[in-house]
């Protein structure tokens, strides 16, 4: 339950950061039976999905294992089928973010673009 509650106020927290920085949140925790992207957001034509992690106690070990290629995986699985779903975005750079909340040592808001990509 505690998780919970950090995971949403970081994922509005990060919405937050995104809104100031002239981002559009077309929407947040977008689901498939692949899974979620956390905020998917618009910022001159770029199409941008963007996983949010909180770690107040974390570090940057723990972000390499949280975000490895399998997570990568189901994310850019999951975009694809946003991309299906909303075709008026077919045509846009597509951009996959990272924003880690609260982790020691980082700034409270860490904005990673283009943390990672599908490799074809």
């Amino acid at each position: 339950m505690i998780n919970k509650y950090i995971g949403d106020k970081g994922e509005e927290k990060a919405a937050q950061f995104l809104l100031h920085q002239g981002y559009k949140i077309l929407c947040k925790n977008w689901r498939t039976r692949w899974g979620e992207i956390d905020i998917i957001a618009l910022k001159e034509e770029k199409l941008v999905f963007v996983e949010v992690k909180s770690f107040p106690k974390g570090n940057r070990e723990l972000l390499s294992k949280v975000l490895n290629k399998d997570k990568q995986s189901r994310i850019i699985k999951t975009s694809k089928r946003f991309l299906l779903n909303h075709r008026q975005y077919s045509n846009s750079y597509i951009r996959y973010d990272v924003i880690v909340i609260d982790m020691p040592g980082m700034p409270e808001v860490y904005h990673i673009e283009n943390a990672f990509m599908e490799l074809v």
